[in-house]
């Protein structure tokens, strides 16, 4: 198995709860965890936006797949001095994002309509409202199966792309080594290379979650030492403890 796993950086935000299985596994197995985003959102200006070409007032119902789409959208709203008609329909991916919308709005003069965390359980909502035009605030990286959903149940859509994943500055951990570097986008893969061109694996575990990240990492020829979502280990950090305890 090599060399024992000490120290592990997890490419995302520190948790804001002390409940995160991370701290318990690094009580656990007396282990040093640091938190560290590699990739950040930012908002595309006004000016970006305008080259689109997209009338906000045109579209009377909108598609939240994300709190950061909902921040942006309503940024840019204002911005372009676009007053929210409060007629306007919104469809979102979760009970916790719609419940978010009440940072811009009184949300139970509205009409809201939510999943619980999938798309395919929204997109029977908004087949309800086919004649609608709708809008999806969205990132400049989207999963292709939202549109491709969308488009197959004949929905009338438009994507705006709001806000674009952005590389990371993590130019201060240059001298930095882990034991573990654990990852769970593609973008974040790309965020590795793109600050250290030159990083050599060696004796690192690179942990992925999902297919899609694996495929990042198979294709910058990166040695998967674990992986998650499987059967015996539905979350990273069950997976992270099987390696540990020697049981992938």
């Amino acid at each position: 198995m090599g060399k024992k796993v000490k120290t592990i950086l997890i490419s995302q935000p520190k948790p804001s709860t002390e409940k995160s299985p991370y701290f318990d596994l690094a009580a656990k197995h007396k282990l040093k965890i640091d938190f560290r985003s590699f990739i950040h959102v930012e908002g595309v200006d006004v000016q970006t936006f305008r080259q689109e070409r997209i009338d906000l007032s045109e579209h009377g119902s909108i598609i939240f797949t994300s709190r950061n789409a909902v921040d942006h959208y309503f940024r840019l709203a204002e911005e372009l001095r676009h007053e929210v008609p409060d007629s306007t329909k919104y469809f979102c991916i979760s009970e916790s994002t719609a419940h978010y919308l009440q940072k811009y709005i009184v949300y139970r003069k509205r009409k809201i309509f939510h999943g619980q965390l999938r798309f395919t359980e929204l997109i029977d909502f908004i087949k309800k409202h086919k004649k609608e035009k709708f809008l999806l605030p969205c990132a400049d990286i989207l999963k292709p199966s939202i549109p491709a959903l969308l488009e197959e149940n004949g929905i009338d859509f438009t994507r705006a792309v709001m806000y674009k994943t952005v590389c990371s500055d993590l130019s201060d951990l240059s001298d930095v080594k882990y034991d573990m570097l654990v990852f769970f986008s593609p973008s974040g893969i790309e965020s590795l290379y793109k600050n250290f061109p030159d990083f050599e694996q060696g004796e690192t575990r690179i942990a992925v979650f999902g297919p899609t990240t694996r495929k990042a990492a198979e294709v910058k020829n990166l040695r998967i030492d674990i992986g998650a979502p499987h059967p015996k280990a539905p979350s990273m950090s069950m997976a992270i403890e099987n390696h540990i305890l020697g049981k992938d």
